[in-house]
């Protein structure tokens, strides 16, 4: 089996190090980001790598150039969230699970991104790791469908289970057993990060760009000057149109009223299931609704 030294900090990297630690490689040495400061008493907290690693008794580090001391074979990348410097690559040879079909969506927020572009289908790539953003070879691919409705949560968990597969299977063998990765072709699009400002809902978008965005997670809107936070909701299919996409008449009502459990967009109409107002617990919608009490012709975003 393989020595090999893991790299990943966020929850979606726990399934690849147990996958791989189960499949009996070494793990010599995980590398994570340092612990940080969360909640209101500021205590510190570390990653769920890190959390997992002293489960399985692995050493833990948040240096970097650590694995280069550490006598292993191979490192393994997985939503690490870091560019590894040269000079350890040079004396490491690194792979990275990286959860979209490269060169489409490099970068850090490849499952939200794709929801946002409306795209059907992503996939996982094991790919050779290099200097710059995911531009490396691949060694491996699968690809797989985005459901309608399937949110960020949902599809990062199978997409992990699927890279912890790929990477068991790739590494089985050892290192020559990887073959000659191939150069990525197409297009390169970049998936920065999610900014918090691009998570607030504009009602004036269509009912099924603000369902993309309430599917990758805490899209928020207010309601008489709070935050509301929209945990569940889905487009209103209505005289027989594709759900939320066709322009259907509304009155005189502006985008963001309040029409019971639906709300106006700028194209069809979102059917709201959960919320979670500010400083507390989600609940359903109409939990909510009944205790707010919206006022006829109300709406949300003022």
């Amino acid at each position: 089996m393989t020595r090999l030294a893991f790299l990943g900090s966020p929850e979606i990297s726990v399934t690849a190090l147990r996958a791989v630690h189960g499949a009996g490689h070494d793990v010599a040495l995980v590398v994570t980001a340092p612990d940080r400061r969360r909640g209101r008493g500021s205590a510190l907290v570390p990653t769920p790598v890190k959390q997992c690693a002293h489960e399985l008794a692995i050493p833990v580090s948040s240096r970097v150039a650590d694995i280069v001391d550490a006598g292993v074979e191979i490192g393994v990348v997985v939503a690490f969230g870091q560019l590894i410097r040269p000079e350890v690559l040079d004396k490491v040879p690194m792979v990275n699970v990286h959860f979209s079909l490269l060169p489409r969506w490099r970068g850090a927020a490849p499952v939200e991104r794709a929801i946002l572009a409306g795209d059907d289908r992503t996939g996982v790539c094991l790919m050779a790791l290099e200097e710059s953003l995911d531009t490396g070879p691949v060694y491996a691919r699968v690809e797989v469908p985005i459901l309608p409705g399937e949110t960020a949560v949902e599809l990062r968990l199978i997409l992990a289970d699927i890279g912890a597969d790929l990477l068991v299977d790739l590494l089985a063998g050892g290192l020559d057993a990887l073959g000659a990765p191939e150069p990525q072709q197409g297009e390169a699009v970049y998936a920065a990060k999610i900014d918090r400002s691009e998570l607030e809902l504009d009602w004036r978008r269509s009912a099924v760009e603000i369902d993309r965005l309430v599917r990758i997670g805490h899209a928020w809107t207010t309601f008489r000057a709070k935050r509301l936070i929209i945990e569940r909701a889905r487009p209103v299919a209505l005289r027989g149109t594709e759900a939320g996409a066709a322009s259907v008449p509304l009155g005189r009502s502006a985008p963001g009223t309040l029409l019971g459990d639906e709300v106006v967009c700028g194209l069809g109409r979102l059917e709201l299931l959960d919320v979670r107002p500010e400083g507390r617990s989600a609940l359903a919608f109409d939990a909510w609704r009944r205790g707010a009490r919206p006022k006829p012709g109300e709406r949300l975003g003022d």
